[in-house]
């Protein structure tokens, strides 16, 4: 039979049930074989992923100030050059302001949330109190 496997059937209760730790020990241990195999295919490809996502970071940060000299120089022929670099400087510090505030919005709703543990303290502390008042 393929792959080690054997007709089983004229075996008796007692030899299948003798022989059920061995074969749960084997599931075991070929589960965890595969989790790890797929651990570090996954992990494999995160970083491969990982490195692709660095490359695209870096091109963004050249094609950023490429877009900026594109939109200076654009606005430059109905302007003068300084009053273009003016208006897309002022752009970009109205962009950040906005997105900085967005930021903060977003970072007070997580001090403001209870983690996990913070809940935990907080139910520990519960039940030492409600044991205290029952003394």
């Amino acid at each position: 039979m393929a792959r080690g496997y054997r007709d089983r059937a004229d075996d008796s209760l007692l030899t299948l049930l003798g022989d059920l730790p061995e074969l749960v020990r084997n599931l075991v241990t070929a589960e965890i074989d595969s989790a790890k195999a797929w651990i570090s295919r996954t992990a494999k490809d995160a970083g491969i992923g990982s490195l692709w996502f660095v490359v695209v970071l870096f091109l963004l940060f050249w094609a950023i100030p490429v877009l900026l000299a594109f939109a200076i120089i654009g606005l430059a022929s109905w302007w003068p050059a300084w009053l273009a670099a003016l208006a897309v400087f002022g752009f970009l510090i109205v962009a950040v302001i906005i997105f900085a505030l967005l930021g903060v919005m977003r970072f007070r709703k997580v001090v403001r949330r209870e983690n996990p543990g913070q809940a935990i303290a907080t139910d520990v502390r519960l039940v030492k109190e409600a044991g205290n008042d029952e003394l």
